[in-house]
């Protein structure tokens, strides 16, 4: 077999599970909070979340500054429609379990805590 003929299953393969991922950008007003995700610390606000879960994974957040309520929530990754799985799809299902991402982005307005 030619190293020609593997360009297009391989580039296919590679676009393919590159449009997998999905992120998203966290934001605070204001800015500068500590962010946690699933339980962990990531960094501080704005922090751009990427990851290749599947349809309906939950995150759970907890956004912390000092001076304010602490804000926690979730989001899933059924937000939108992914193009390129929906595309993959059509020709190989597992795909599908990526045909949703998240929204672009998201911002938290957190309460001073005398309130």
């Amino acid at each position: 077999m030619k190293l020609k003929n593997l360009y297009i299953p391989i580039l296919s393969t590679v676009i393919l599970f590159s449009s997998c991922a999905s992120s998203t950008i966290i934001d605070s007003t204001p800015s500068n909070a500590t962010i946690y995700m699933n339980g962990e610390k990531v960094g501080k606000t704005p922090y751009k979340h990427k990851d290749t879960k599947i349809v309906g994974s939950t995150n759970q957040v907890r956004i912390e500054k000092e001076g304010y309520r602490t804000y926690t929530t979730t989001f899933s990754k059924n937000e939108e429609i992914a193009v390129g799985p929906l595309i993959g799809g059509l020709f190989v299902l597992v795909p599908y379990l990526w045909i949703m991402k998240y929204k672009s982005a998201r911002i938290y307005d957190l309460i001073p805590k005398d309130k």
